[in-house]
C-alpha cells in the first residue's frame, strides 16, 4: 500500500519536489556506482600502470555492450510499466516484468557462452595489441561469466524508479559500489590479482545487488508482482520493450564502437600512451555527466506516468523545469573542466607527461560541453514518452551519425588534436537537432494545444 501511494505521488506531489526527491537519489547512486569505476581505474593505474589502463579501456567496448542490453530492457520496460502503471493498468505492469525477466536470463546465457568462445577474438576486433590483450582478457573474463548479475542489476536499477521508489534505486547502487571499494585493493594488490582482481571484485559486488533485487520483490515491497506463468514471452510486450528501448541500446552500443574508432586513431596517429588518457578521460566524462543523466532519470518516470494519466500541464512543468536544470549544470561543468582540469586527472596518475597532455586533451573535449544537457534530457524525454523514433534519432546522432565519422576524418589532418576536437564538434551539431525535434513536436510536450482537451478524452496508445 505504501508503494501503490508513492507510485500515485508521481501524479499529485509538487514538480519541483517530486523532481528533486527522484533526481538526488539517482544522483547519489550512480555517482558512487560510477566511482568504483574510477576506483578499478586508480588502483589499475598506480598499481599496475598505463598499459594495464590502456586493456582496461580496449576491454570497455564489450562491457558497453552489456549495458547497453541491460539499458534497452530497464529503459524501456521502466517507460512502459510506468505508463500502465500511470494509467490505472497493474496486471499489464506484471506482465511486462515478468516478460523483462525472461529476456534477462536470455541475454545472460549469451555473455557466458562469448567469455567460453569469442572472448579474445572480439577484443583483438576491438583493438587490442599485444601489449594489452593480456590485460583485456584478465578484466573481461570474470566480467562476462557474471552477466547475469550485470543485466539484472542495471535493469532492475530502472524498474524501480520507474514506480517511484528512487531511494531503493539508490542503495541498489551504492551497497555494491561499496563493496567494489573495499574488495579492489585486497584483490589487486594483497592477492596481487592485477586487473583481474579488479574484475572479481565487479562481479561479487553485482551479485550482491542482485541478492537485494531478489528480496526486494521476493518480500512484495514492490508495486509489481511477480507471477511464474507470467514469463511466457509475449510477441506484443517484447516488441513493446524494445521498440523504447531501442534507442538506449543503440546510444550504448555506439559509445562501444566510439571507443573501438576513438583507440584505433589514437594508436595509428600515437601510441597505447593516448589510449591509457583517453580511458582516464572517460571516467571523468561519467562523472561530470552525473547531474545531467540524474536529473534526467528523475525527470522521465513523471513525464512516463502523467502522459498516461493525461496529465499535460504537469509533464510540461517537469520538462521545462528540467531543461534549466541541466543547462545550468552542464556550464558550471564547462567552466571547471576548461580552467582547472589537471587537479582532475591528479586523482588518476602522477605521471606528469599524462597530466600535461590529458590537460590539453579535456580543455578541448569538454570545450562545448554547456551545451550537452539538452540532447541528452530530450532523448530521455522521447523514451518516457513512448516516442522510440524520435529517440532512436537523438541516440544516434551525436555518436553514430556525427562524432565516430569526425573522429576517423580529422586525425589525418590534426593528428591526435583531431580526435580531440570531434568532441565538442559533434556536441554543437547533436543539439541542434535535439532543438529542432523539440521545436517540431513542441505541442504538447512543451506548448498547450488548441486540440488538447479531445486529446485528452482518447489519448493514442504508444508503440
Amino acid at each position: 500500500m505504501e508503494q501503490k501511494q508513492q507510485t500515485e505521488q508521481l501524479g499529485t506531489e509538487k514538480i519541483s519536489t517530486l523532481l528533486r526527491n527522484l533526481s538526488v537519489p539517482a544522483l547519489i547512486g550512480m555517482f558512487v556506482m560510477t566511482l568504483y569505476n574510477v576506483v578499478d581505474t586508480v588502483f589499475i593505474s598506480y598499481g599496475v600502470g598505463i598499459e594495464a589502463v590502456a586493456g582496461t579501456t580496449v576491454a570497455f567496448p564489450m562491457m558497453m555492450i552489456m549495458i547497453a542490453v541491460a539499458a534497452a530492457l530497464g529503459v524501456g520496460g521502466s517507460s512502459v510499466i510506468s505508463r500502465r502503471l500511470g494509467a490505472k493498468k497493474p496486471e499489464e505492469a506484471n506482465l511486462i516484468f515478468a516478460n523483462i525477466i525472461t529476456l534477462i536470463l536470455f541475454a545472460s546465457v549469451a555473455g557466458v557462452l562469448i567469455s567460453l568462445f569469442a572472448l579474445e577474438p572480439l577484443l583483438l576486433l576491438f583493438g587490442a595489441t599485444p601489449s594489452t590483450i593480456g590485460y583485456a582478457m584478465d578484466y573481461m573474463f570474470p566480467i562476462l561469466l557474471g552477466t547475469f548479475f550485470f543485466t539484472s542489476g542495471f535493469a532492475a536499477n530502472n524498474l524501480v524508479r520507474a514506480e517511484g521508489n528512487a531511494r531503493f534505486a539508490m542503495v541498489l547502487m551504492i551497497i555494491p559500489a561499496a563493496i567494489n571499494i573495499v574488495l579492489d585493493p585486497i584483490f589487486i594488490f594483497g592477492l596481487n590479482m592485477g586487473v583481474q582482481g579488479a574484475a572479481i571484485a565487479t562481479v561479487i559486488s553485482q551479485a550482491a545487488v542482485f541478492g537485494m533485487i531478489f528480496n526486494y520483490y521476493a518480500r512484495g515491497k514492490s508495486s509489481l508482482k511477480f507471477v511464474f506463468e507470467n514469463m511466457k514471452l509475449k510477441a506484443a510486450i517484447v516488441k513493446e520493450v524494445l521498440s523504447v528501448g531501442m534507442p538506449a541500446f543503440i546510444q550504448q552500443s555506439a559509445g562501444s564502437i566510439l571507443v573501438i574508432a576513438v583507440n584505433a586513431m589514437l594508436i595509428e596517429y600515437g601510441t597505447e600512451f593516448y589510449v591509457g588518457i583517453y580511458g582516464i578521460i572517460q571516467r571523468i566524462v561519467m562523472i561530470m555527466a552525473l547531474p545531467i543523466m540524474a536529473v534526467m532519470q528523475g525527470m522521465m518516470p513523471i513525464v512516463g506516468y502523467n502522459y498516461g494519466a493525461q496529465n499535460y500541464d504537469r509533464m510540461r512543468e517537469t520538462i521545462w523545469l528540467t531543461m534549466k536544470v541541466v543547462t545550468i549544470s552542464a556550464t558550471s561543468i564547462t567552466i571547471i573542466l576548461v580552467a582547472i582540469p589537471e587537479p582532475f586527472l591528479r586523482i588518476f596518475t602522477a605521471n606528469q607527461e599524462v597530466i600535461e597532455e590529458g590537460s590539453t586533451a579535456m580543455r578541448i573535449l569538454f570545450s562545448l560541453f554547456f551545451v550537452v544537457g539538452v540532447q541528452i534530457v530530450a532523448g530521455g524525454l522521447y523514451q518516457a514518452l513512448g516516442k522510440p523514433k524520435q529517440a532512436l534519432i537523438l541516440s544516434l546522432s551525436r555518436q553514430l551519425l556525427i562524432l565516430i565519422p569526425l573522429v576517423l576524418i580529422l586525425p589525418p589532418y590534426f593528428g591526435v588534436i583531431g580526435v580531440w576536437l570531434a568532441f565538442p564538434i559533434s556536441d554543437i551539431l547533436a543539439v541542434g537537432l535535439a532543438g529542432y525535434l523539440l521545436y517540431r513536436d513542441r505541442t504538447p510536450m512543451l506548448v498547450k494545444g488548441k486540440d488538447e482537451d479531445s486529446e485528452k478524452k482518447n489519448v493514442p496508445a504508444m508503440s
